[in-house]
Parts: structure tokens; C-alpha cells; sequence
């Protein structure tokens, strides 16, 4: 089991991280990360609290995406993802999944963002129900132009070899 001092080093750490790319992350307590974590979904979607605080990437994208819930909601708590509206929740993932990707580009980490590309391709832009149709044309934009550079970087690191 996880204690929330523990979480609270990862939050300050991913904090730390965000910052090196420019993004300003307020604090988020470790059980305000906690009740997010483990809350209710509309989708079913469930990552493990465990998995996330094992993953730098992870950890900038659910933190990403509960800062950019406190500029649209009131409180995170378990609830927040159901009580939401779906517009906001996207809004939230999109510039969550923009950042963690940012940051895999600015550690050169191709493979990461290859297999998020693809699970944000399926997941996403082809299997989501939920995916608001206001929502979808800058959701395939954010896949295309992180998708376009990750080739480009590619391209550039195979030509300097």
C-alpha cells in the first residue's frame, strides 16, 4: 500500500518535471490525486493508483489532467469524472495527453510516444462513445501533429547516424 507521503514525492517530482516544459502544475494534495485516481468513470476506464505513481508519463498526464479540471470544476473528489460534463473531461484528457507527450518529445522517448499514439488512436479517436463530436476535430488534430513529429524527429535522428 501506497502512503500519501509517498504520493506527495511523486506529485512534487512530476510538479518539477512539468516546469522543465514550461507547465506551471498547482499543488494537488495526495488524496485529492488519491480520490481522482480512484473515482468513478463514465467509460469504465480503469487505471491502478500503483501503475500511475510507477510511470513519469503517467503521473504528468493525471496530474495535467486534474489541474485542468480545477480551472472548470469546483472540487476533485471520486465523483468528478461522472459529475462533469464530457466537454470538460475531454478538454481535460486532450491537453493531459498533449503535455505527457510534450514531455516523451522532450526526453526523446519515440517508443513511448509511438504505443500512446496508438492507444490514443484506438481508444480514442476510433472505439470512444463518449468522445464529444465539438471535441473530435482537435482531438485528431493533437494525434496528426504529434504523429508528424515523432516521424520528423525520427527522420532527423536516422539521417545523423
Amino acid at each position: 500500500m501506497v502512503t500519501l507521503p509517498e504520493i506527495e514525492n511523486k506529485i512534487e517530482a512530476t510538479r518539477r518535471a512539468l516546469r522543465s516544459i514550461g507547465y506551471l502544475a498547482e499543488e494537488v494534495p495526495a488524496q485529492e490525486f488519491c480520490d481522482y485516481m480512484t473515482g468513478e468513470t463514465f467509460s469504465g476506464d480503469t487505471t491502478a493508483l500503483e501503475d500511475v505513481l510507477e510511470n513519469e508519463y503517467l503521473m504528468v498526464h493525471e496530474l495535467v489532467e486534474i489541474n485542468e479540471l480545477k480551472k472548470t470544476v469546483q472540487v476533485i473528489n471520486k465523483r468528478v469524472i461522472v459529475e462533469s460534463s464530457k466537454t470538460a473531461i475531454y478538454d481535460a484528457h486532450l491537453k493531459a495527453m498533449e503535455t505527457e507527450l510534450d514531455y516523451a518529445l522532450h526526453k526523446r522517448d519515440y517508443l513511448w510516444i509511438r504505443v500512446r499514439l496508438g492507444q490514443y488512436k484506438e481508444n480514442i479517436l476510433d472505439n470512444d462513445p463518449n468522445l464529444p463530436e465539438e471535441i473530435r476535430p482537435r482531438a485528431e488534430a493533437l494525434y496528426e501533429k504529434i504523429r508528424e513529429v515523432v516521424q520528423t524527429k525520427e527522420a532527423e535522428k536516422s539521417v545523423s547516424i
